[in-house]
């Protein structure tokens, strides 16, 4: 069963009643219900909404991300269970125990998974794309060369026009910021799920950051994000502002249709495919982490 996206925008009470969210209106109304364990991640946009910590107890036993937004509307938090897997402790022995060259590796392949499906993204509508495989066919173990870098000044020269990638920039650059918001919290749910702790990365190593495994394991997935903003730019001229139905449209990334592991299944699912293979890599299962190929 795909699991569900719930995004809350308006001032409003959320509890439990007999394992089901309830969604209160201020005057008291009923809005809906939702059973919890149909939910995977909960987004709360609104400053007047109050959550019972009952709710987020039993969210949090179920697996579900609740993810806050600012003042921008964008993501903000992000709250996850400590643990995911019954295994926990052993798992992430195995995690601390990955050495430094099969980290360089797994970073290789997740580099290179990544310029692939930038490229693809390219081709199919009809940018410059040929250049992409210099980038990805001359990888080095640990990308010492930075190609992930010059081939992402490639790319965003050529996907859209006149614009420069950037956190705080111009649109579409808040279309992408909130979609690979979503894509991060889907991608550190997946990784508590499995037993890993989110914040030991593979290359990311920021110590102010707490996800960074989940931004490593990300990167392939981001083309599929890019995907699905170009497709809305190219057919809405208004997107300065971060709308509700903007908000709603990028929700459906989760559920998004994408081919891994030689079978089709929806982002949600193939992330935690992604996830488990990177655990069988440090256990010494695997030498190759499942990514997505972007068609």
């Amino acid at each position: 069963m795909i699991k569900r996206t719930i995004y809350i925008g308006n001032p409003t009470y959320l509890k439990i009643k007999q394992n089901q969210m309830v969604i209160q209106e201020p005057q008291g109304d009923i809005k809906g219900t939702i059973p919890i364990e149909d939910m995977a991640i909960l987004m709360l946009d609104h400053y007047q909404i109050t959550i019972s910590n009952q709710l987020i107890t039993r969210l949090q036993g179920n697996n579900v991300v609740i993810i806050n937004c600012d003042a921008q509307h964008l993501p903000f938090g992000m709250m996850l269970p400590l643990y995911g897997h019954t295994e926990h402790s052993e798992r992430i022995k195995y995690q601390l125990e990955a050495t430094e060259p099969l980290k360089k590796q797994l970073w290789r392949q997740t580099v290179e998974h990544k310029i692939k499906n930038q490229q693809t993204l390219l081709e199919i509508n009809k940018k410059p794309y040929e250049h992409m495989d210099t980038y990805w066919q001359t990888i080095k173990s640990g990308d010492t060369t930075n190609c992930e870098g010059k081939a992402a000044q490639y790319y965003w020269k050529h996907l859209f026009e006149d614009f420069t990638r950037e956190r705080f920039g111009t649109e579409p650059n808040n279309l992408l910021n909130f979609g690979y918001a979503v894509l991060r919290s889907i991608v550190a749910r997946a990784l508590v799920s499995s037993g890993l702790l989110p914040v030991l990365g593979i290359f990311h190593r920021n110590k102010y950051n707490p996800y960074c495994l989940a931004d490593d394991i990300m990167e392939p997935y981001r083309p599929f994000v890019d995907k699905m903003v170009y497709n809305y730019v190219c057919t809405n001229s208004h997107t300065e502002e971060l709308t509700k139905e903007i908000k709603a449209y990028l929700l459906n990334i989760a559920t998004l249709d994408v081919s891994i592991d030689g079978i089709v299944r929806p982002l949600m699912v193939a992330v935690t495919t992604t996830s488990a293979s990177l655990y069988k890599c440090y256990y010494g299962e695997l030498r190759q982490i499942k990514y997505p190929v972007l068609d």
